[in-house]
């Protein structure tokens, strides 16, 4: 078993209940299987699926991680430029969303996992 904190397991994309296994097969910040998730944790055998469809719900926590982009994003545009147009808050807004996409799709899942996969974590 693993000696990391909860935060430090989430920002890992680690099981829920190890701590240790992957939940991703590849990399959070890849573009590369952006949906793949292990079945069960390479590591504990947790089950990291627990139902047909279950990571539906996560697309609330990713629509919002993209709220807070888009207002972050028109936020620092008015406090840095005096006269913004209107280019400048659409290429900003859509070139954030296509950088941070993966990342804000993984970590809605691994933030579902974590509060709605009833996985807890069994310590040494």
């Amino acid at each position: 078993m693993s000696n990391k904190s909860g935060f430090q397991a989430m920002l890992g994309a680690k099981c829920p209940q190890c701590r240790t296994g992957n939940i991703f097969p590849v990399s959070p910040f890849s573009f590369r299987k952006l949906s793949a998730i292990h079945h069960t944790c390479p590591h504990c055998q947790a089950n990291l699926n627990p139902e047909p469809d279950f990571y539906y719900g996560a697309m609330y926590i990713s629509y919002a991680f993209s709220v807070a982009l888009v207002i972050t994003a028109l936020t620092a545009i008015n406090v840095l430029v005096e006269e913004p147009e209107l280019w400048m808050y659409l290429t900003t807004v859509v070139i954030g969303n296509l950088l941070l996409f993966p990342a804000m799709l993984r970590y809605s899942k691994v933030l579902y996992l974590y509060g709605m996969g009833k996985l807890k974590y069994k310590g040494d």
